[in-house]
Order: C-alpha cells, then structure tokens, then sequence
C-alpha cells in the first residue's frame, strides 16, 4: 500500500475503531477516555505522514506524483487511480493540519457520544484526503459524496437547536449539484473510455461539448465554494454546526469547489471557461462586494464569519477566472499565473483564519452559551490572551500585511488590474468591508467597559484552548511574512496548468 493510500485509509479505519473501542464518557467528562486518545494518536500521525509527502515532493515537475494505480471497476475502466500535485498537496496539509486542532479543541467540549463525534472527523478526514488525491473521475465523485455522511451526522448530531433544518439544506444543496457533476463525468466518460481525470483534459472537445459540462461543473462547485446565489445553506449550517464542524466545513469543505475548478473546469473546459468568463467574475465580484454589506449587518458571530467566508472565496474564483481577460488585454502569462496562485495562496490562507475565528467563537460559546455580539462587550478586561489572539486573526481576516490574508488577496487585486481596473477596485473593496465588518465585531465584542455581569465572570484561555489558537496565529503569521515555500511547491503545476489553458482546443 502506497502512502497516499494509508494517508486516506488510516483515519477512516481508525474512525471505526474509535467507534468499536470508545465509550460515552460522564457528563463531567472524567475519567480516561480512550476514544479522545486514539483519535488524537491517529490525526497526529496522519499529519506526520503527510508531511512525508511535502518532504519526497518535487516542486520542479508538474507531473504527478506518489501514483498509485490498480484496476477497481474493470467493465467500465474505473480504476483506484491516485496522485499529488502542486495544486493538492497544499490543500491535503491543510487537511491533515487542522484535523488535530479540531479533535484538541473539542477534547472536553463534547458530553453527547464523544466517541461518535471524533470518529466522525476522522472519518471526514479520509474522504477529504480522498477528493484531493484521486485521479480518477468515478473515485473522486465517490469521496466527493461519501464526505457529505459525517458532515451530515456532525451537524445534525451535535448541532444547535436548528440543526435538522440546517443538516437537510446543506445535504440537498451539495447533493443535487453533485448530479449534475456525475452527469458531466458520465459524458465524458462516453467520449474518451476512460475515466481517468488526466485523460479528460487531454479530450479534445468542441465548444459546444464544453459549454454544457462547463455549466454542469459550474452548479456542483459553485455550490461548494459557495458563491452567489447558492450560498444560502452555509450561513445556516455554520450556525447550527459544533465548533469542529464549522472550522473543517469553513477550512476543507469549502475548498473542494475551489479545486474542482482548477481540476475540472478549467483544463477539460479551457474553451468555455475563456467564453463565460464573464459570468465567473461577475459572480465573484458580487461575492466579495455584495456578501461583505450583508456581512456587515450581522447580529450573530458565527454568521458574521460564515459571509465573512464567501466573501473570501469570491477573491479564489476571481484569480481563477479573470485569467482570459488578462490575456487578452496584455498576454502576460505572468500575469495569469500570478490569479491562479493567488486564489490558491488566499484557500490555504483562508483555512487558517477562518478555523481560528470559529474556535474563537467556541471557546466564548463554551463559557457564556451565546454567539449574539450584543451579549458581548470589554471581553478584553477579563480574557486579555484570548483578546489579543482575536483581535489578531480579526486583522488577518482583514487583509493586514504581514499576515496570510493580505498575500493571496493582493496577488489576485493584482491579476485584477491587469485585466480591467474596475475589476481591481471593486475586488478591493474588501479591503474596507473586511475592516468593516470584521473590526466592527471586535469593536462591540472585545473592547470597552464591561457590559455585563456574565462577562465579569469570564475566565482567560487555559493550556489546551491557548495552544490551538497559537498555533494558528503562528501560521497565519508565518505565510504572511514568508508564503515561498508554499507558492515553490505550487508554481510549476500551476504554470504548466496556465500553459494547457491558454492553448485553445477548437
């Protein structure tokens, strides 16, 4: 067995034994709870293994990489077909970073069948790493949709009092555009005899095969991301999700439309993605203009974030698609590239800051049961670690320089204005809504007098809670001040990704 395989394999058994050897644990919470270690030892181990993959990984080929390739489904050529390259091997250490966090912050906050819930997550955790690693196509859809059972169990088990309401929204939305995907992937499939993801690329496919696969990947992943006007499931399901929930939904789930478009999208449809690139950067740009007024006017954190996320990743489809313009305003390749690795660098940036704003919000949910921000107010008076680390990651999530959310949104504002500068200014205007909205909630939430006798009671981070949000706060800071390692190992790929695009099919 490869050690992609046992990356993807290993959480997924080891979620089953933490079901076979866990226990309910009291509702105080003590005693040794085997379920909570185990699954710990595992997500720790799975990320040490991935970092193998980091460490054995050659940045100087866009070729595949850690291929593992055996037959699975032989009457209709589906094979167990998996690889990395520089686009999946970020998003797969962001994965396998976070899990672990998630499972530490959730260590004594979980009371209703904890050994069910990190099972989950480390369930999750190998069907993510999945999507990110299969090359072929029927594999990918069959990760893509088998990641939907344990976010659904986390959300509409653990949940909040809307839960059932938010579980079955947020199913049918990434459900229904699914079939739309498995309907592109069955087609081409027809036209090629393969199902092999690399194979679609190479299809040679006129616009008219294009344009309608375009369209059908479009609803699967703009779904995902999401993007306007199917965002409306996510606000809901941040809300009603646990804590854990809400960063890998925020952190992972998200960037699986970001990478279906890179994916997909893009090198099987170049043609149609040059022809309604259009329609891409309009969307995006009411993602990041539109959602940040209704981020704006928020009363609940978590939702506040949650628009906070689709603004965000309205900056990862802008780079993506604004990619024809630039070409045909400039030619600059350069330029092109310069898109397409922002939008990379803002999903792994993103993943960071919103994980840390949403533990943020839990560990204030764990000690005043509320998430409305006027229920706030001088928090900084009684949990002055905690309010440092917040205001912190506020400012990230802002676009502050020297840290990760300035990086990829300036490189993408950037790529903007080499294809229109209306597309340059409205894309930074989130420079002044995320400060917006962002340092308004900080305003009302952390500074000031105390505003009630609740918040006089609360009690500043203890080891755990403090670790976790460190550590994030030193990645943020550490890829803001110094992203090359992660754009070393994208570059190749995504210039040979550039390459392949610009070189018109029909």
């Amino acid at each position: 067995m490869g050690l992609l395989s046992i990356i993807i394999w290993l959480p997924i058994v080891g979620g089953i034994a933490v079901i076979a050897t866990g226990r309910n644990v009291s509702e105080d919470g003590s005693g040794f709870r085997l379920d909570r270690w185990l699954t710990l030892l595992i997500s720790v181990l799975v990320f040490l293994l991935s970092l193998q993959l980091y460490l054995g990984f050659d940045s100087g080929t866009a070729a595949m990489q850690f291929v593992e390739q055996k037959p699975w489904i032989r009457a209709f050529n589906v094979e167990y077909f998996l690889g990395i390259d520089g686009i999946s091997l970020p998003l797969i250490l962001l994965t396998t970073f976070l899990t672990p966090l998630v499972v530490i912050s959730g260590w004594d906050v979980i009371k209703k069948r904890p050994a069910q819930y990190f099972a989950a997550f480390l369930i999750l955790e190998g069907l993510m790493l999945g999507v990110f690693a299969a090359l072929d196509a029927l594999l990918f859809y069959v990760f893509w949709e088998a990641m939907l059972i344990p976010m659904f169990l986390i959300i509409g088990i653990w949940g909040g009092e809307r839960r059932v309401y938010a579980t079955v929204k947020f199913f049918l939305f990434t459900f229904l555009g699914s079939v739309f995907m498995l309907i592109a992937l069955i087609y081409l499939y027809l036209q090629t005899g393969s199902y092999r993801i690399l194979d679609f690329h190479a299809a040679p496919l006129s616009i008219d095969q294009q344009i309608p696969i375009f369209l059908a990947f479009l609803v699967a992943f703009a779904v995902k991301v999401p993007m306007w006007p199917v965002h409306t499931w996510l606000p809901d399901a941040h809300v009603e999700a646990p804590t854990g929930g809400s960063v890998v939904l925020a952190a992972v789930l998200l960037k699986m439309g970001g990478y279906g478009f890179v994916r997909f999208s893009l090198p099987i449809t170049p043609d149609a993605s040059q022809t309604l690139d259009w329609l891409m950067i309009g969307l995006s740009l009411i993602a990041v203009v539109y959602i940040g007024f209704v981020a704006l006017v928020q009363q609940d954190m978590k939702k506040l974030i949650a628009y906070s996320s689709i603004a965000h990743m309205g900056f990862v489809t802008l780079g993506f698609f604004v990619a024809w313009e630039i070409f045909a305003g400039t030619g600059d390749l350069a330029g092109i590239t310069m898109g397409i690795t922002g939008g990379m660098l803002q999903m792994i940036s993103h993943g960071f800051i919103s994980a840390a704003l949403f533990l943020c919000v839990g560990v204030m949910y764990e000690r005043m049961h509320s998430r409305q921000i006027a229920d706030y107010g001088g928090v900084v008076n009684t949990m002055p670690k905690f309010a440092a680390l917040m205001v912190f990651f506020a400012l990230a999530n802002a676009g502050l320089p020297g840290t990760s959310g300035f990086v990829g949104e300036f490189l993408v504002i950037l790529a903007s204005f080499k294809a229109n500068f209306w597309y340059a200014f409205l894309a930074a205007t989130t420079l002044v809504l995320g400060a917006a909205y962002t340092l308004w909630m900080i305003k009302r939430v952390i500074f000031g007098a105390v505003r009630n006798e609740a918040v006089a009671q609360l009690t500043d981070l203890n080891g755990r809670e403090f670790f976790v949000l460190g550590i994030l706060a030193v990645f943020v800071l550490g890829l803001g001040l110094w992203p090359a390692p992660l754009v070393d190992v994208m570059s190749v790929t995504v210039e040979n990704l550039v390459a392949h695009i610009m070189n018109p099919k029909f």
